[in-house]
């Protein structure tokens, strides 16, 4: 288990921007009771230690024309070092793959995908997917409905 070095404060502060990133600095420190400066050496401290890696919005994957969510189970056929890279690096280059991770069981990867809808799922598996030397199966699970997405991290106490 990776050994975290962060204090309350820091877990303070992350909370906070997990539930808002566009927190102002003056909004943030009030919020962990902090004065302006030092929040704001936290916050650039824990940027340039990886740990907040950026900020974003969060899109309604609807509301911007992106209706179908294909959880996809890949299978590697001869397993080896360089298949593996192969495929992870293949995956991370293609945007519609927005989430992805090298798994146990069954499947090798599994890897989210979000597209507008059927008919590009299929164009998207046949001329990306498909054509990958090293998958020797591939599993597609549709998502019905949507329960829970990403959310907070679930910050471990200090």
């Amino acid at each position: 288990m990776p050994k975290s070095d962060l204090d309350a404060t820091d877990r303070r502060i992350l909370a906070a921007l997990q539930r808002d990133g566009r927190l102002s600095n003056v909004e943030l420190a009030q919020d962990v009771a902090l004065s302006p400066s030092p929040c704001l050496r936290r916050v650039r401290r824990l940027e340039d230690e990886g740990v907040i890696r950026g900020y974003r919005a969060d899109l309604d994957r609807l509301k911007v024309g992106l209706g179908l969510t294909v959880y996809m189970e890949l299978k590697v056929g001869l397993h080896s070092r360089a298949n593996a890279e192969g495929l992870a690096a293949a995956l991370a280059a293609m945007p519609e793959v927005v989430s992805c991770a090298m798994v146990s069981g069954d499947a090798d990867f599994v890897a989210e995908v979000v597209v507008p809808d059927l008919e590009r799922y299929e164009r998207f598996l046949t001329e990306h997917i498909q054509t990958l030397p090293m998958i020797a199966s591939i599993r597609s699970n549709f998502a019905l409905r949507t329960l829970k997405s990403a959310g907070p991290l679930p910050l471990p106490a200090a």
